[in-house]
């Protein structure tokens, strides 16, 4: 979709809730110390949103501290996840990923061995506390409903929990059927922006990996 158009599209959505589409500086503002922060993940993850929020934490190091930054599974960059952020991160990955990996390994962010399937539960129980959460979108409907698109897995349920929904509407994110829409009017604050959705690499698996995967199964 061409920018014009997108900006055009979305024209209506922000006369209709003006208080939606408030600057980065305002949303971010929002966030307190100690929250726990929800990214969304896999090829769904927000990465503009969390670009933005390290612009956000760069210009104003001293907003909010010890954030914990959950996560299921990073494909994009996990800049919070480093030494440079410690202060003002914790990152908590259910499932790791090659950007957090080192910092998991160096103990500098942790993992929390989980079956995916059990994570709803965890969320609506508020075992797993969700403060804050920043998911991607479709493009909403006449209706006003945004799709969670291709990644759907525990978001619904860490919408429904969090404080505060933070969401990039991206027009490249399709419009998937089933109970993956959440209402404009449920989103606390949006962020357009268009940008390719992240893809999972093909690769070639190492004789390591080949010898693990013999080992399980």
């Amino acid at each position: 979709m061409k920018p014009e158009i997108f900006l055009e599209y979305l024209d209506g959505f922000k006369k209709a809730y003006p208080e939606k589409f408030a600057s980065e500086n305002e949303i971010f503002r929002h966030i307190r110390r100690g929250d726990h922060i929800f990214v969304a993940s896999g090829c769904g993850e927000p990465q503009y949103l969390v670009q933005a929020l390290i612009r956000y934490v760069e210009s104003n190091p001293k907003a909010f501290f010890d954030a914990e930054i959950i996560h299921i599974y990073s494909l994009g960059l996990a800049p919070y996840a480093g030494a440079k952020y410690k202060a003002n991160f914790r990152h908590n990955s259910f499932f790791v990923g090659n950007s957090t990996r080192d910092s998991i390994n160096a103990g500098m962010a942790d993992y929390t061995p989980i079956s995916l399937s059990q994570l709803p539960a965890l969320l609506a129980s508020g075992a797993v506390r969700i403060d804050v959460a920043l998911i991607q979108t479709s493009m909403p409907d006449e209706h006003h409903y945004l799709s969670l698109g291709v990644s759907v897995d525990v978001v619904k349920a860490a919408t429904e929990k969090a404080k505060i929904v933070i969401a990039q509407i991206n027009p490249n994110m399709p419009r998937i059927h089933g109970d993956g829409f959440i209402h404009i009017k449920d989103v606390d604050f949006i962020i357009p922006y268009d940008e390719p959705l992240l893809e999972v690499s093909k690769t070639q698996a190492s004789d390591v990996i080949k010898t693990i995967g013999k080992n399980v199964a």
